[in-house]
């Protein structure tokens, strides 16, 4: 049987990607999704990230040792990247991503045999027309603690908005990588222009700096700030998904918040910018065309 396997690596918003996009390659092949949960994290020296997706819906079982490339994995790695970058991309064995923009290569690919799959597939095209599949397996396994289930019905009993800021250094409206208090501001403006009585639920990796830069109705606001560590990422992202509109960061992790919950008719607003260095957005594929930039 033909088999993808599939190197997760990144975030929790990133991981979901791989994941996503491998599946659809999978099914779409009739072969076998394999997860490799260990190679994609073993030299993350700067953020120490681990496998965060067994809080999903996933039933795909984890590579073995031999699936890892070990031993000398790096090196087995290595030769397989060379290898594949020589040959049309149809005929590679070992996928490696190219640049950010959608690739629709990937999309008609024919598995044969083992296929490595190594990139971020930033890009719901990777697996729209598998939607309700994909969205069956990133259900979440609901947290269970009283907290997080009070905020969750004070979000079912409001015009929820889940509102995000991600800080990728110091705050402030002139970073080069945040999105700008500015946008926030705009998109604020837009979401009481179009929803009536809209109650903000803010989610920060800095909830304090969140709560000194943002103009908000005090009466219609509250921070969530009880998931804390990427150990508990997952609950603030059931959390998220639990909305009904979303404002959400350049960052992939409010992307699935918004992709995964709301309503039918949901608005979605994100950031119009375009970056490159220790973070990327705004490239080919990554916003879906029913969202609006600002």
């Amino acid at each position: 049987m033909a088999k993808v396997i599939s190197r997760i690596k990144g975030g929790l918003g990133n991981q979901l990607f791989c994941y996503a996009a491998a599946r659809r390659l999978a099914i779409a092949n009739n072969a076998e999704l394999v997860i490799d949960d260990v190679t994609g994290f073993a030299r993350d020296r700067l953020y120490h990230r681990t496998y965060m997706l067994d809080c999903f819906n996933i039933s795909a079982r984890k590579a073995t040792t031999t699936e890892r490339l070990a031993p000398f994995e790096r090196y087995r790695r290595g030769v397989m990247k060379w290898l594949s970058r020589r040959q049309p991309f149809e005929q590679r064995r070992y996928i490696e991503q190219e640049g950010l923009d959608f690739d629709e290569r990937l999309l008609v690919m024919k598995v044969k045999g083992t296929l490595y799959l190594d990139g971020l597939w930033q890009s719901e095209g990777y697996f729209k027309d598998l939607e309700q599949t994909i969205r069956e397996d990133l259900r979440i396994v609901p947290p269970t603690d009283a907290l997080n289930k009070r905020i969750a019905e004070e979000i079912h009993n409001n015009q929820s908005v889940a509102l995000h800021l991600r800080w990728f250094d110091a705050p402030g409206n002139t970073s080069i990588y945040n999105a700008s208090v500015n946008y926030y501001e705009r998109a604020i403006a837009l979401t009481e222009s179009k929803i009536r009585l809209p109650r903000y639920f803010i989610f920060s990796d800095d909830p304090e700096n969140a709560r000194t830069k943002l103009t908000l109705p005090k009466d219609r606001v509250v921070f969530v700030s009880c998931n804390r560590g990427d150990e508990k990422a997952y609950a603030d992202l059931w959390l998220m998904t639990q909305c009904k509109h979303f404002i959400i960061a350049n960052s992939t992790f409010s992307w699935w918040g918004a992709w995964l919950g709301g309503e039918k008719e949901k608005l979605v607003i994100t950031p119009n910018i375009e970056l490159d260095g220790r973070t990327a957005w705004g490239f080919k594929g990554l916003i879906p065309d029913e969202w609006s930039k600002l």
